[in-house]
């Protein structure tokens, strides 16, 4: 191939190129719900997640699952779903099996405004999920409310936890102080609570110290799920809100636990992260800085790190 011939190849392959870049953006912002969709399956293929479908009673669960190894299980926060945690599997799934559950009320999950969504259920129905997928002990995670159910539940059925990893969970009157909660608590604003479409965006900018990039057709995805939602998670934030706060347990004194915090959060107290580790004496704190309340979100290598480092103490 002579010059001329590399110079027109060359040439050809930057127009392909820029041709089916404009035809990705074109598909994202003109078919935002097919788009987003597609885009979700990429990023679930890349951590090597299937999706799986599950019920409890009154509710359908489904869930990603992948990987080999001891089952990790990982749940979402207050207007968060199971793909929260997608970009930090690929970390993950090499190691264990990764289960990320769609709580009810939330994500994919059934909904039932006559239903309760308290903690404590929660809990229990994702015991009912468990006794299913993932029966005898496991290790546990959450982030934020979802944390906040993972220490329920490790209160509850301890001997069916090998191990948690609370991230920027609540749960704990130190969690609870932020400026964020307090403004919830006088005047009932609360930016988790999206009323319509276009205020996803200012949800994304509390949750994150730095706005993680999200295509056009996920953003519009997620607002028009959570605008649909208001009315449903208005009524479970004041079940969240009233929900009686995590207390010293005698069973916690056995569960090896590792907290994680960002250090930029707006929606829980970073001094949540000192609180959870005096509940759990055999805990290990990391602070992460330039991180907010998503660290899984914003960091996800890092913090999926921070994570392998510490299941390798209790090996």
């Amino acid at each position: 191939m002579d010059t001329q011939q590399l110079v027109y190849f060359i040439s050809a392959l930057l127009s392909l190129g820029a041709a089916l870049l404009m035809a990705l953006v074109l598909f994202d912002r003109l078919a935002p719900l097919p788009a987003a969709r597609a885009g979700l399956a990429l990023e679930r293929l890349r951590a090597g997640l299937r999706l799986r479908q599950a019920s409890v009673p009154g509710f359908a669960m489904p869930y990603l699952e992948g990987g080999k190894g001891e089952t990790l299980v990982l749940l979402h926060g207050f207007a968060g779903d199971k793909d929260n945690f997608t970009r930090m599997a690929r970390w993950l799934t090499p190691h264990y099996r990764v289960l990320c559950p769609d709580l009810p009320g939330f994500g994919e999950a059934g909904r039932d405004p006559q239903a309760g969504y308290s903690i404590a259920q929660q809990a229990e129905r994702l015991r009912a999920l468990l006794d299913q997928v993932a029966p005898g002990k496991v290790h546990l995670g959450g982030n934020s409310m979802g944390g906040f159910i993972a220490a329920q539940f490790a209160a509850a059925w301890p001997e069916r936890v090998a191990s948690l990893w609370l991230l920027d969970a609540a749960g704990t009157e130190a969690a609870h102080s932020s400026e964020v909660l307090q403004r919830y608590e006088a005047s009932g604003d609360m930016p988790l609570l999206v009323r319509q479409e276009q205020d996803y965006g200012a949800l994304m900018d509390t949750c994150t110290a730095e706005r993680p990039f999200l295509p056009y057709s996920v953003l519009t995805a997620l607002g028009r799920r959570a605008a649909a939602d208001f009315a449903l998670h208005t009524a479970i934030m004041r079940q969240v809100a009233a929900a009686p706060l995590l207390q010293p347990q005698p069973q916690y004194a056995a569960i090896p636990a590792l907290v994680a915090w960002g250090e930029q959060d707006r929606i829980l107290h970073p001094s949540g992260a000192a609180a959870l580790a005096r509940l759990f004496p055999r805990s290990r704190t990391v602070m992460m800085a330039g991180v907010g309340h998503l660290p899984m979100v914003e960091a996800p290598r890092r913090t999926a790190q921070d994570y392998l480092d510490f299941r390798r103490t209790l090996a």
